[in-house]
């Protein structure tokens, strides 16, 4: 009889990891379609989650003097009305401003074809022409498509809405006693699986409220720095530059660039080259506080992931779900890598 193929150790290997890898890209797909279907929920879900992780713990602090419920009713009520006031006055300061704001980035955008049509690059203005005609080509023959959009506004809100009120509610359960309703789940399981729960929920809670704490962080530390930088450099408009910035600064590594690529256009428009260079030096500056001060705190809060695998969860998730998977994405990431770490750990390997 012929002796049978021997299969290299390496090959045999790398299909064991292979079939592991489609099983859990299968599960990932899978699991975007179902948010894909219903992520109104998803989103109401995590907006939940989110306010659970900020406000917990001032409710758990009240609690230790109040009922648990009325510490839970004072620290909403307190948290809705802080929101309402901090809205109304980044409202006031950016009031009227946003029609200045779109000025300053066309002429910003202006005044960066003149200079590359000067030497040293040359640049043909047809290209620039062409590219402006191509544009406004495209939205002359979309026009009734963003009409539509736009009338569809009013269900758009209402869609916000209750998302909104959905986060709300659940956020109140998760406040008063997620923490129990865990329990209760676990102890529907079965009695091998229980522990195994157990520690992954905590695992993940864990990391979520780490990295939700630290993007908070992140996004407050890099609007502060913005806003004041700004105001020194004499740049127009620094309040909605600075509100920018702290929307931008949740999706991780292009978020913030994008928002100080728009304020150096700005700064180009109003201020002239030198001032807008001392803002791209600005997005080098706050980049590196961010990278190697900020992010690496957030990171020890919650879980350190690779650049490389921040940048590909960004740019998947944002492919996935617009800008919403981009800013769910690496906390999603960051979950599953510490319920994995937590189950393989001797804790969970029980």
């Amino acid at each position: 009889m012929g002796m049978e193929p021997q299969v290299s150790p390496v090959l045999r290997r790398a299909a064991a990891y292979a079939w592991r890898l489609i099983a859990v890209g299968v599960a990932v797909y899978g699991i975007f379609v179902v948010l894909g279907r219903f992520h109104e929920i998803g989103i109401a879900l995590f907006l939940g989650l989110v306010a659970t992780a900020l406000l917990r713990p001032v409710a758990d602090l009240l609690a230790r003097r109040l009922p648990r419920g009325l510490a839970v009713g004072m620290t909403l009520i307190g948290s809705f009305v802080l929101g309402l006031g901090v809205l109304a006055l980044v409202g006031e300061a950016v009031a009227g401003e946003s029609e200045r704001l779109v000025r300053e980035f066309r002429e910003g955008l202006g005044s960066i074809e003149t200079w590359l049509e000067r030497p040293p690059f040359r640049l043909d203005p047809g290209v620039l022409t062409d590219l402006q005609s191509r544009i406004g080509a495209y939205l002359g023959s979309h026009r009734s498509m963003l009409l539509s959009t736009a009338v569809s506004g009013v269900g758009q809100v209402v869609k916000v809405l209750t998302v909104l009120v959905l986060a709300v509610f659940c956020s109140v359960f998760f406040i008063h006693s997620g923490d129990r309703h865990w329990a209760w789940f676990c102890a529907q399981l079965p009695v091998t699986a229980r522990e195994r729960w157990r520690v992954g929920g905590r695992a993940a809670w864990r990391t979520f409220t780490g990295y939700t704490h630290g993007i908070v962080l992140v996004a407050g530390t890099n609007a502060i720095l913005v806003g004041l930088a700004l105001y020194f450099l004499g740049v127009p408009l620094a309040v909605p530059l600075a509100l920018l910035e702290f929307v931008a600064a949740f999706v991780p590594l292009i978020g913030s660039p994008i928002a100080l690529a728009v304020a150096a256009v700005v700064a180009l428009a109003a201020k002239g080259p030198l001032v807008a260079a001392l803002v791209v030096a600005l997005i080098v500056v706050i980049g590196q506080i961010e990278g190697h001060v900020l992010h690496p705190l957030v990171m020890s809060w919650a879980v350190r992931l690779h650049p490389v695998v921040v940048a590909v969860s960004v740019i998947a998730g944002a492919i996935a779900a617009g800008v919403v998977g981009a800013i769910v994405a690496v906390p999603l990431v960051s979950v599953v890598w510490s319920v994995h770490l937590a189950l393989r750990g001797p804790r969970g390997a029980g």
